[in-house]
């Protein structure tokens, strides 16, 4: 089950008007549970077991017509090597403002130290202010205000010269 199918399930239990669907395939279990008039927000657990998979063959990197797109693409990924990216650190909910009313903690072009706030990702109701690591300028901000962010995924590429 792929992550768009698990979108599309939350949102036809959102609009059936159930509380809480549990289900189980495999080795995957997902309760949604949503709130009634009082609460707008819908909560989703997803819990993956690891299963051992077989081993493939993977398709050898020569045996594949090297494409336009495919060159920009290396091209794109070369430019970006020369900057550090900065990951989660957790699943959650990702904000660029401390608060609603209070303004970003960085822009594309801003200079950050070792220790600055970054950003916030929000789990399980925590809001959890994430640090940089590294010191030196925002050059992208990858992931949108308000999103639902994985473990590792990046967030900001960061130029430390």
């Amino acid at each position: 089950m792929d992550i768009k199918e698990i979108q599309n399930l939350i949102k036809f239990v959102a609009k059936s008007g159930a509380s809480e669907v549990k289900l189980e395939m495999g080795d995957i279990k997902i309760t949604i549970k949503t709130g009634g008039e009082e609460s707008r927000g819908e909560t989703t657990y997803v819990q993956h077991i690891p299963v051992q998979q077989p081993v493939q063959q993977q398709a050898s990197p020569a045996s594949q017509p090297v494409t336009p797109a495919a060159s920009t693409q290396e091209t794109a990924a070369a430019e970006d090597s020369k900057y550090v990216t900065i990951k989660s650190p957790m699943i959650g909910t990702f904000y660029r403002k401390p608060s609603p009313d209070k303004p970003t903690f960085v822009e594309v072009g801003s200079t950050i130290k070792a220790g600055d706030p970054l950003c916030v990702i929000e789990a399980m109701k925590l809001f959890n202010e994430i640090e940089s690591d590294i010191s030196g300028k925002i050059v992208k901000i990858l992931v949108d205000d308000s999103s639902p962010v994985e473990f590792d995924q990046p967030l900001f590429l960061v130029d430390p010269s």
